[in-house]
């Protein structure tokens, strides 16, 4: 697995410098260990990226074990439907459909 704190460290000290001090994106470096940390440090440290932009990179998303149950148990926790869950996490209501079936939640 790549080293994203290696990564994200050395893309805020070439493109954000002003980024580097700032206490929420330091705690979130020490705590990448899933892809949804990942894409949470990426809005930290990008912003939001624009509608075109976030479409296109949606597809190419892979989620391991851990993020798909932690997707899941957000579902549950906040009683939500599979539109409103893959609304929240901008992935497809089916992807949300599948890893219930494969889960078994």
């Amino acid at each position: 697995m790549a080293d994203y704190r290696l990564i994200y460290t050395d893309i805020i000290a070439e493109l954000f410098p002003e980024k580097a001090d700032d206490p929420k994106i330091k705690n979130r470096l020490d705590n990448l260990n899933t892809t949804v940390d990942i894409l949470k440090m990426n809005v930290l440290v990008f912003g939001q990226p624009e509608y075109a932009v976030e479409f296109k990179n949606q597809r190419l998303r892979s989620y391991d074990e851990g993020s798909v149950r932690e997707i899941l148990s957000y579902q549950n926790k906040n009683k939500l439907t599979n539109t409103e869950t893959a609304n929240h996490f901008k992935i497809s209501r089916n992807t949300i459909a599948k890893w219930k079936a494969v889960f078994k939640v």
